[in-house]
This record gives structure tokens, C-alpha cells and sequence, in this order.
């Protein structure tokens, strides 16, 4: 650990900043970039205030392992961890260092988070004042086109030490603040800072701790009404972001505007990633319904077109529900469509973009013999008056359909898709629930499976590649 510098500050020193705020610079380093699922592995804090400046930092055993490329990154190996401090047995300490300063950092929202994970493991809440330095270079210097730390570094004369080490980097942001300080007058740097540390504003009638409440990553949100009904279920990256969007006063439609005026409560579920995210938020569209989701609304009526060999050169589609059959398992389907509708003008467009015929696809009725309406207008190649072999008109659709067909369920059983920490139960492509531990999977395989949906099929199938077949038990 690193301590007292500056015991007697200079004028450099005492400036505390904007109004005479006392400012605290962080730098941390992690095992990785997910606030929800890595851990700090060192904390560096240059604290300036009226009686100067002082730093400190400290190594922190992060009690999981350090990934080989960060180890080379940062120089901070797992035998320097070993014997560290927990963030536990530092928690005192660094809150104190923190409390009731200005927090400033790189990328700021980055090392709050880690923070505010690491003390909420704790069952701690900690909360602070964030002012972001990439954004505040970018208000200062909206000419330049790169603000991070290296081009800080190079641009502003910046003296570098060990890069990547949490003191270090903090010292850096430090040395920026003072070249702010000599480049530009006080009046310009404090309304930019209170610009970018400005809270955002509520609805008088939402609680005001919300805003710092909220998760900064991935995760879904749900807003409830007066009569505790969901009025929406939304997804974000960004959750915290993306709910005070809700409620800016340039709301970008009267629908947008409307349900911010409805909203009395906020909830919200922290996944690890996005998948996550986008499973959570369908389900519950699925079982909540609520009014203002209209896209990802329960749908009843799903159904797909199955191929079916009439005889040794014909195939034809026929149009099969859902509630009829598992389209996980169900072989030669194509789709899936949200109802018969649907289906069926994909099918017309199909046909007429391969030049297919509409009769031996069951789009309309003749007479044995006779043209479709469409060979008629020299679309339809003529299979139905027998200028085109059946064969090659069988072939020519399972050649169209290729892009729609539904893929059979690749496992015999359930999977796991394993995202930061949290891990998916899927069966037949559908979405049972998160688990962490293998009690949680057994109570989810016991449960009734969900039906077959159109949205969660095509968020598991492009994610199909990370599913992990679940070992017997």
C-alpha cells in the first residue's frame, strides 16, 4: 500500500476543483470486464482535498483465478493476489477513501460498477457522485476524435508509469485534471463538470433513489402502473441508461411519453450477458402481457409448413400447428409464422420468386391438368400442366425453403447455455429459466415445459453453438 504525498500541498494540490469539491481519482484493475462476474485485483485512490493530496493503493485477493492475457496485461499475476487483502477486509477502508468525494475515473461507470458489485456482495450500498473523464475530454476537446487514456497520454504530455497498474493510471487522470485546471478557466471546467455529474430527473411521482438504484449492465426492467399491472418489460446492455431514456423530457413520441406518465414503480432482473437478457425479456412478455409490449406478444397460433412426399417426385408443404406438433423434434418443417396468414404469404412470395407452381403447393384449386393462375402470367414454370418435371419442381422448393427450415432440437434431452456466472436450461428450444446450481436444474426439468415460441427459437438458434448437452444425474 501507497500512502500520504503532497503533506504540505501547493496551490497545485489544494485545487480541489469546481466549487471546492473534494475529489477522489480511481483507477481499478479486474479479472475481466463483467462488473456482475469478475473481481478487482488491485484499487489505486489519489485523494485531493483542502489538506492535499494523498495516495493509496492496494492489491486485492480478487478469490477467483486471473486470466493468462490479463496477467500479461496488467502484470498483476495470481502469486501476487495469493496472500492480498479481500475486498471484504478492504471494504471499510476504501469507503472511507471515497466517502464524499467526487468520484473520478476513466471510463468511470466501469470501476463504479466493480464497486458497487463488490460492496453489494457485502450486502453494502455505496454510492457516489461519478464524473467520467473520457466524457469530460470529449466536452473539452470536441475536436479531438480519441480520448482514452493513451491518447491522453500523448496528446496532453501526460507522464506514465506502470500502465495498467491501478495507482498508476490513477495518478494519470490526476495529472489530466491539473492540465485541465492550466488550460482552460475555472467557469469553463465547472459547468462542465456539473454538466456531465447533473442527475437525471424523475417523475415526481417515482422514488428519487431510483436513479442510482439501477444496474449499469446487461439486464431487464419492468415498469408497473397504479394498479400494479406491468405496463412494459424492456431489455438493455445498459439498464440504468436505458430506463432514465424513458423519462427524458424529449421523449420521442406520444406513446413514449404516455407510458412515462403511467409508470409508479421500477423492477429489474441483472442477467450476465445479452442472451440472458433477451430470454428474460420474452418470457415475461409471454406470461405478463403487458399492454404496451405488442411485439413480443404471446402467440397462440404459430404454426410452419411440413414437407410431405406425396409420392416418388412430388413433395408438398402442409401447413401445421404448433398445438399439433413439436416443432423441435418434427422432421422437414419450415417457418416458423406467427399465424396461417402469415404463412401463407410467405409461401405466394416463395412461389413466385422461384417461379413455383401455386397449385402443387396448395395456394389455390384447378382441375387436374389445367394451369395454375400462375403459369398463366408465365411465373409458374408450368409443373402443373407437366412442362416441368415433378422432380425438378420438388427439388426447386426444397432449394427455396432451405433458409426457413426450423432446426431439429440437436440434443435428446435438455441443455445448458452458460453465460458470466448464470446459466440457461433449454429443452427443445425452449427457455425453462436460469439456473446456478444443479438443485435449481432438477426443480426446472420437473416443472411443465413452456410451449414452442417464435422469438425465443430465434435468439437460442443463433446461440446454438454454446449449448452444453446436461449430464445425467
Amino acid at each position: 500500500m501507497n500512502s500520504e504525498a503532497c503533506p504540505r500541498p501547493s496551490a497545485a494540490c489544494r485545487q480541489s476543483g469546481p466549487a471546492g469539491r473534494r475529489l477522489a481519482f480511481v483507477d481499478l484493475e479486474t479479472t475481466g470486464a463483467t462488473a456482475t462476474a469478475d473481481r478487482i485485483t488491485e484499487i489505486g485512490i489519489v485523494e485531493v482535498d483542502e489538506d492535499g493530496v494523498r495516495e493509496w493503493s492496494s492489491l486485492v485477493n480478487p478469490q477467483a483465478r486471473i486470466p493468462e492475457f490479463i496477467e500479461r496485461l496488467t502484470g498483476i499475476s495470481n502469486a501476487m493476489v495469493a496472500s492480498a487483502p479481500t475486498f471484504e477486509e478492504l471494504a471499510d477502508e476504501v469507503r472511507a477513501r471515497l466517502d464524499g468525494r467526487l468520484f473520478i475515473a476513466h471510463n468511470a461507470r466501469f470501476d463504479y460498477g466493480f464497486l458497487k458489485n463488490e460492496f453489494a456482495r457485502l450486502g453494502m450500498d455505496f454510492r457516489a457522485t461519478v464524473l467520467c473523464t473520457v466524457k469530460l475530454s470529449r466536452r473539452l476537446y470536441p475536436e479531438q476524435r480519441k480520448h482514452s487514456l493513451d491518447s491522453l497520454i500523448e496528446r496532453h504530455g501526460l507522464v506514465a508509469g506502470d500502465r495498467h497498474r491501478a495507482l498508476a493510471d490513477a495518478q494519470l487522470i490526476h495529472q489530466f485534471w491539473h492540465h485541465l485546471h492550466a488550460t482552460f478557466d475555472v467557469a469553463s471546467i465547472e459547468a462542465a463538470v456539473t454538466a456531465l455529474t447533473a442527475r437525471p430527473s424523475l417523475p415526481a411521482h417515482l422514488d428519487a433513489s431510483l436513479v442510482d438504484a439501477l444496474p449499469e449492465g446487461h439486464g431487464v426492467y419492468l415498469f408497473y402502473g397504479e394498479n400494479e399491472l406491468p405496463l412494459y418489460v424492456g431489455k438493455s446492455k445498459g439498464v440504468r441508461k436505458r430506463v432514465l431514456a424513458h423519462f427524458a423530457a424529449d421523449h420521442a413520441s406520444n406513446k413514449e411519453m404516455s407510458l412515462a406518465r403511467q409508470v409508479r414503480r421500477v423492477d429489474w432482473i441483472v442477467t450476465e450477458g445479452e442472451i440472458g437478457a433477451q430470454l428474460t425479456e420474452a418470457a415475461l412478455i409471454k406470461r405478463l402481457q403487458p399492454v404496451h409490449n405488442r411485439r413480443l406478444r404471446r402467440n397462440d397460433e404459430l404454426c410452419g409448413w411440413q414437407l410431405r412426399r406425396e409420392n416418388k417426385d412430388l413433395w408438398r408443404p402442409y401447413l401445421v400447428a404448433a398445438a399439433d406438433v413439436d416443432f423441435a423434434y418434427t422432421e422437414d418443417l419450415f417457418g416458423p409464422f406467427k399465424h396461417a396468414r402469415e404463412a401463407r404469404r410467405a409461401l405466394t412470395g416463395i412461389a413466385d420468386e422461384h417461379g413455383l407452381c401455386h397449385a402443387l403447393l396448395g395456394l389455390e384449386k384447378v382441375k387436374s391438368g389445367r394451369p395454375c393462375s400462375s403459369h398463366q402470367i408465365r411465373v409458374c414454370r408450368g409443373a402443373c400442366v407437366g412442362k416441368e418435371p415433378l422432380s425438378t419442381h420438388s427439388g426447386r422448393l426444397m432449394s427455396a425453403l432451405a433458409g426457413l427450415r426450423i432446426k431439429p432440437w440437436p440434443f435428446e434431452g435438455p441443455a445448458l447455455l452458460r453465460e458470466g456466472d448464470q446459466a440457461y436450461a433449454i429443452d427443445g428450444w425452449r427457455f425453462l429459466g436460469s439456473v446456478r446450481s444443479d438443485d435449481e436444474i432438477r426443480d426446472l426439468l420437473d416443472s411443465p415445459r413452456p410451449a414452442f415460441d417464435h422469438d425465443i427459437y430465434k435468439i437460442l438458434v443463433k446461440a446454438a453453438g454454446r449449448l452444453s448437452k446436461i449430464p445425467p444425474h
